[in-house]
């Protein structure tokens, strides 16, 4: 089994070691026979020195001049070489534990992919409340967050990756898309639960509670024109760090 790690990165020069570091860890912890792996950092036209950093981490940089999220990993994905891919935020810190629950489900072959629960640390009151909330709805419906996909290689390129007429919630629609997929060929698409990716907090720490409410009602009244109009996701888009 060949896993590419592809990592999306706009202007991450704070965060990527620990996300790289993080990888090594947790990739080291679950050495076995016939596993290797690649990790590919996607440049998405960062003005710092995120490509510089992951460069002398030792990953693959390639470069995506457009500043979309779904196009970024599209392109990581694009100069993959594993059968299976998976995503995962510049801001997130993948764990050994969660890793050997991947290798296990891959290696069932039962499942097209995967995606995971997320844990935030240091959250207001109402900033845990959205997370209980996201993570029983992505349990109940199967719904990866964009911070973490894992899904066969083969089946990311039949189903088109992700949707580039969306610059958010893109995770979502390939979750769907590769859960009809697997349905067709005998697969589960699962979300995992015993071992929390760790994601940064800073949206809740670089946003006002009033701005993160305007943004999420946005997409709720508004989804298709908000999803596909980068100028109406600040929040994704705004470039604050």
């Amino acid at each position: 089994m060949h896993l590419s790690i592809v990592i999306p990165a706009f202007n991450e020069e704070l965060l990527i070691l620990d996300c790289l570091n993080s990888i090594q860890e947790s990739v080291n912890a679950n050495q076995k026979p016939g596993f290797t792996h690649e990790v590919i950092v996607v440049d998405n036209n960062s003005t710092d020195k995120t490509a510089e950093l992951a460069m002398q981490a030792g990953a693959k940089v390639v470069f995506e001049p457009v500043n979309q999220i779904g196009r970024a990993r599209n392109t990581g994905a694009a100069s993959a070489t594993g059968d299976w891919l998976l995503f995962v935020d510049a801001d997130s810190l993948l764990n050994p534990g969660m890793v050997a629950d991947i290798l296990q489900m891959i290696e069932g072959g039962k499942h097209v992919g995967c995606g995971s629960i997320m844990h935030m640390p240091d959250l207001p009151w109402w900033g845990n409340a959205a997370m209980q909330l996201w993570t029983a709805l992505s349990v109940t419906f199967r719904w990866a967050s964009g911070a973490l996909v894992v899904c066969r290689a083969d089946a990311f390129r039949e189903v088109g990756g992700f949707n580039q007429e969306m610059f958010a919630a893109d995770e979502i629609d390939l979750s769907q898309l590769l859960k009809k997929w697997g349905h067709k060929h005998g697969l589960k698409f699962t979300i995992l639960t015993r071992h929390p990716l760790v994601t940064s907090p800073r949206k809740v720490q670089l946003y006002t509670g009033r701005e993160i409410a305007g943004q999420i009602f946005s997409v709720l009244f508004n989804p298709r024109k908000t999803l596909q109009d980068k100028k109406k996701l600040p929040i994704w888009y705004d470039g604050r760090r």
